[in-house]
């Protein structure tokens, strides 16, 4: 998941898993697997590497063992 903001400055989550692609039209265009698409303040630049380092961090996260004691 990583935060952005629409183009109104509201802050949203979005599930970046689903990003299809993201344009710079001169607005940053997000467009969804969905076919949703989204104008951000925030640069094409700024997305992708949001987007990396959501994908870098997935992979740091320990994975809960059903056996761990909790």
């Amino acid at each position: 998941m990583i935060k952005l903001t629409r183009i109104d400055g509201e802050a949203f989550i979005l599930n970046a898993e689903l990003i299809r692609y993201v344009e710079n039209r001169p607005d940053t265009f997000v467009t969804l697997t969905t076919g949703e698409r989204f104008i951000v303040r925030e640069t094409m630049d700024e997305v992708v590497d949001r987007t990396i380092g959501y994908q870098q961090q997935k992979q740091l996260l320990p994975t809960m063992s059903p056996h761990c004691g909790a």
